[in-house]
């Protein structure tokens, strides 16, 4: 099927389009608020700037697809194939990305606010001055991934991976970090104050001028860390000091 069939019927009012081939079909800026296509093959497909707001996107390939500028608001994304896709300054508030493979996505610039992110593989993408407050990314694997200037505030991270990971001057005020992998990742300049690092890896992580204000620090490891003047005032350094405070 080609983009002018598709909006055509899309228009006439139909919805349902699963498991469709759409590679490399070009709908930028095309309005299909509410479309179905779970398991359409949408490899390379050009999306810029379309409207997908409640979109069923289950299961879908869109690897090196352009999503740049898309609106995918609450759109259902879930172990959708994004691999190498352009999600620059889209809009994904309260999209269902869990078990999503996002790797080598470019997200800069994108709203990620109250996403479901967990279980998503976003390893080696791109997430410079992403927003990503109150999202869930409990489990999420964020190797080596660029979050330097992300709004990471109250975002669910238990367990999350963000091993080497760049997240230089990211804001991460009130973030749930329990056991979290953040072996050296460079937190240079961050923001932790009152995130709670409980038994998180921290080992061999540059958190030089990093604010740690008020931080749970419980168990967690610093071996090798850089804390040259961190800010570690209020923060709980041990297991006793946690259970008094409860």
């Amino acid at each position: 099927m080609d983009a002018d069939e598709l909006q055509s019927r899309y228009t006439a009012g139909e919805r349902d389009f699963p498991d469709i081939d759409l590679r490399e079909v070009d709908l930028h800026g095309a309005d299909l608020r509410e479309i179905n296509l779970r398991e359409a093959d949408l490899t390379g497909a050009n999306l810029h700037d379309a409207d997908l707001s409640e979109a069923d996107l289950r299961d879908a390939n869109l690897m090196g697809a352009d999503l740049s500028g898309a609106d995918l608001i609450l759109a259902s994304l879930r172990n959708a194939d994004l691999r190498d896709a352009n999600l620059q300054d889209a809009n994904l508030i309260g999209a269902k990305l869990s078990v999503a493979n996002l790797r080598d996505a470019n997200l800069i610039g994108a709203n990620l606010s109250g996403a479901e992110l967990s279980c998503a593989d976003m390893s080696h993408s791109n997430l410079t001055t992403a927003y990503l407050s109150g999202a869930n990314l409990i489990r999420a694997n964020l190797y080596e991934a660029d979050l330097s200037g992300a709004n990471l505030t109250i975002s669910n991270m238990i367990g999350v991976n963000l091993s080497s990971a760049n997240l230089s001057n990211a804001n991460m005020g009130g973030a749930n970090l329990i056991e979290a992998n953040l072996t050296e990742a460079n937190l240079e300049s961050a923001s932790l104050c009152r995130a709670n690092l409980a038994y998180a890896k921290l080992n061999a992580a540059l958190l030089e001028n990093t604010d740690l204000r008020d931080a749970n620090l419980a168990g967690t490891d610093f071996t090798h860390a850089k804390l040259n003047n961190a800010q570690l005032e209020g923060t709980i350094l041990s297991v006793a000091e946690a259970s008094n405070s409860s």
